[in-house]
């Protein structure tokens, strides 16, 4: 019996080990979904939107669409989440171009055509090209908003805590992916093998701009209460909306975008 026992532990040991050692190896496939097509604006209904390419700041030459302010509005710099390309989330700019901002929406390396391959430090150099971009065509930091959504609410933080931005616009953001991560694999050690940590609840601490965060009360992605830690953890002026019995990929359908324009509209 003793026997058995002792057995059964090391089979279970060995399969833990194993499991472990796959999660720490692969995990940059459970991170980053890019879809490597590169679609054109116009197919995403965007004709309005031009190509632009720039340097990250690492070298990388990436691309993004762009459509130019109105006079006396903001330029929005948009980070989308982890998965797809800028096909799946070109439809958040149409509101926004809509109420005359500029609408920067940023492909990251190794999405959408782009060459490299994803990871945090790249996509913070992703970032950091494209504010360099637009400070290039005239537009000073003080007139960009940095809107990060999901995974890119990690980058947005820390632009933001980098520059001096108009705002700080964050939708399901997290605490750090290592806490998100650790939420869902519960049962591994994930906090000390995660290599990409996006930890954003340091550096928003150090953000001057005005803060919005959205998140929804359903979210199976994002840990509501990591949006909520977040928020808590940075300066004023700071707004907070909840979005109620909503999932993470309706929030901005459900109100998060309304929420959105309406923050922007009180600066």
């Amino acid at each position: 019996m003793k026997q058995f026992l002792f057995s059964s532990v090391l089979i279970g040991a060995l399969v833990y080990s194993i499991m472990v050692a796959w999660l720490y190896f692969y995990q940059s496939n459970l991170l980053y979904f890019p879809d490597t097509s590169k679609p054109a604006p116009a197919v995403a209904g965007f004709p309005d939107m031009e190509v632009v390419s720039f340097a990250a700041s690492d070298g990388l030459e990436i691309y993004g669409w762009y459509k130019p302010a109105a006079t006396g509005k903001a330029t929005i710099v948009y980070f989308h989440g982890n998965a797809g390309n800028l096909l799946n989330h070109s439809w958040i700019a149409r509101p926004l171009i809509e109420a005359g901002y500029g609408v920067l929406l940023v492909e990251y390396r190794g999405f959408g055509g782009n060459p490299g391959a994803p990871s945090e430090a790249g996509l913070k150099a992703d970032g950091r090209g494209a504010t360099e971009f637009l400070k290039g065509l005239g537009i000073p930091e003080g007139d960009l908003v940095f809107f990060g959504m999901s995974l890119g609410t990690g980058i947005a933080v820390a632009l933001a805590a980098e520059y001096s931005p108009h705002a700080l616009v964050l939708q399901s953001p997290y605490t750090s992916i290592a806490a998100a991560g650790q939420h869902h694999y519960w049962y591994m050690p994930v906090k000390f093998l995660i290599k990409d940590r996006f930890d954003s609840l340091a550096p928003i601490q150090n953000v001057s701009a005005p803060v919005l965060v959205v998140y929804a009360t359903a979210d199976r992605i994002i840990p509501p209460d990591l949006s909520v830690a977040l928020f808590e953890a940075a300066n004023e002026p700071k707004t907070l909306k909840m979005i109620e019995n909503t999932g993470h990929n309706d929030l901005a359908d459900e109100g998060g975008i309304d929420a959105v324009l309406e923050f922007l509209g009180t600066l």
